[in-house]
């Protein structure tokens, strides 16, 4: 019997060499397993949707089924003119003036609660006109009006009147001058005797002024003793300022004297 040859050294260190060849091929050619990446218990993943961001923006077309309301172009309707209105003093006594202003003389006061009539205002300021046997004007800051103090007819100046002093003459307008939006005024002086004031705070001079400010005519009777004042008058109203004095005394007031003065250049 022929013994069997064993297998060459160099044949066995061959085929190793293959088998090592091959696997690593294999290992090569397989994916790696998918790790996954857990989020630490401690941290927060918000889900909450920012809804700013979250809305679609409107469309600029409006709806087809709605229909938008022109703005409204009419002019305001007239306040209607009544011959009255009922009122209640506020104030703990009212002082009830002869002309629209508290530089006027005083003619009697009006206590609170006291309940009156209303006949008229001036255009321009805040006086109304009381009904009596002696009528007067009150400041309606301290009345309480049961309606719109214009819906009143304008009495003044027209059918409201001061008294005409028996004793004294109207005064002379001097000078007029205007530098852009003040004008100033200077008058004759006017001497009252001893006793003809009404008491020691009356000013001698009314001078009421119809002037212009903020496109609208504004009505201010101011009072001095002096023989000149200074005021305001802008330009832009549609109708021209103007003005005049009183010489005022504890029985009446003599004039008016009538004041003019160039527009606004």
């Amino acid at each position: 019997m022929k013994r069997q040859s064993r297998p060459r050294r160099d044949q066995i260190f061959f085929v190793g060499i293959l088998a090592l060849i091959i696997m690593s091929c294999n290992f090569a050619g397989s994916s790696a397993p998918a790790t996954s990446t857990s989020i630490p218990t401690n941290e927060i993943v918000s889900t909450t949707v920012n809804p700013a961001l979250s809305q679609v923006p409107a469309s600029s077309t409006p709806d087809p089924t709605e229909t938008s309301t022109p703005p409204n172009t009419s002019t305001p309707s007239p306040i209607t003119t009544v011959e009255s209105l009922k009122a209640m003093v506020t104030a703990d006594l009212l002082s009830c003036h002869y002309g629209p202003g508290s530089e006027y003389l005083f003619l009697y006061g009006l206590r609170k609660g006291a309940n009156i009539k209303l006949i008229g205002r001036t255009e321009g300021n805040n006086w109304v006109y009381v009904d009596g046997r002696n009528k007067c004007w009150v400041n309606i800051e301290y009345i309480d009006i049961a309606g719109d103090k214009n819906s009143l007819p304008v009495v003044y100046p027209g059918i409201a009147k001061l008294p005409i002093s028996p004793s004294y003459s109207p005064t002379t307008v001097l000078k007029v001058l205007r530098n852009k939006n003040i004008v100033t005024v200077n008058w004759l002086d006017i001497l009252l005797r001893a006793g003809d004031e009404e008491d020691a705070s009356m000013q001698h001079y009314i001078i009421e002024v119809w002037r212009c400010e903020g496109g609208k005519i504004i009505f201010d009777p101011l009072a001095t003793n002096d023989l000149s004042i200074t005021f305001t008058d802008e330009p832009g109203c549609s109708e021209p300022s103007r003005g005049r004095i009183f010489v005022q005394e504890k029985h009446g007031f003599a004039g008016p004297t009538e004041i003019t003065w160039p527009a606004y250049q």
